[in-house]
């Protein structure tokens, strides 16, 4: 069966299932409805730098084109580094969608919409502490610090993290993010059951902003209350990786439940209890 095969499969199983497709990619599928947060699905970026002195070597494969992905509701972007923001997965993914919703900060809709040459009028913005719905999904906007929160003077922050509502379960998404005072008290306003936490961590060497450190991702998932945690964001490109094993080290010491998904994989919760 291929990927697209099973995605489609998922239409009639109960609960929630997620799949990883690399970097901080992930597709949802819950009671019918699809999901796509933060997609990274070609090689602009191993093209734009290829002759540079950072090159983005990719080290994992390309699992699925955006255009075999003809069954999605939403699409999500948190901020705009392209890994993020690729105008190379969304153009073919809304050529695919004519009805597709697409979510992002308030304070990125004219870069985005410069980038994928569309209507400013066509994403739904979203800021800090905000939430909207759209069809099942209900999305709450918590502020990312990438590595500073980089607020605009009118108060607009172009990086955020989602924590997403369908059917019951509660999904986190922190784009890129480090920690910062406030974020486990904002995260603790919910009750969430499934959180997808970068672990690639921050070297000033690869000139790039950084993310949580795997021991720091374990310990926000247990401070937080998070039940199911599970690392993203590394072995996409050569330089600016991690291996999760610190992640699962701590996770252990902790005793926090959590995943390892290989690219491609996926995940299920099952039904909530009525």
């Amino acid at each position: 069966m291929s990927l697209r095969d099973e995605m489609l499969a998922a239409r009639h199983e109960p609960g929630l299932r997620a799949w990883w497709l690399g970097q901080s990619g992930f597709l949802i599928h819950s009671g019918g409805h699809y999901l796509l947060i933060d997609p990274y699905l070609s090689d602009s970026l191993t093209k734009k730098y290829a002759q540079t002195d950072k090159p983005h070597i990719r080290i994992c494969p390309l699992v699925i084109q955006p255009s075999e992905l003809d069954f999605i509701d939403v699409v999500t972007s948190s901020h705009n580094h392209t890994d993020h923001l690729d105008a190379d997965t969304l153009i073919p993914l809304r050529a695919a969608n004519p009805a597709l919703a697409f979510v992002l900060p308030e304070a990125n809709r004219a870069f985005a919409s410069l980038r994928l040459g569309c209507d400013p009028a066509w994403p739904s913005g979203l800021n800090d502490g905000q939430q909207k719905q759209i069809g099942p999904f209900v999305f709450h906007a918590v502020a990312a610090a990438h590595e500073q929160l980089d607020p605009t003077p009118d108060g607009l922050h172009p990086y955020l993290g989602y924590v997403i509502g369908i059917n019951g379960y509660t999904i986190y998404h922190p784009g890129d993010c480090v920690l910062y005072p406030e974020l486990p008290a904002k995260l603790k306003r919910f009750s969430i059951d499934l959180a997808f936490l970068p672990i690639n961590g921050s070297l000033p060497e690869r000139r790039v902003a950084g993310n949580f450190w795997g021991r720091e991702a374990a310990w926000l998932a247990r401070e937080t209350g998070i039940r199911l945690a599970v690392p993203c964001h590394y072995e996409m490109f050569e330089f600016n990786s991690a291996t999760p094993a610190e992640f699962i080290e701590h996770c252990r010491q902790l005793g926090q439940p959590h995943s390892i998904l290989q690219v491609g994989q996926s995940l299920h919760l099952p039904p909530q209890a009525p």
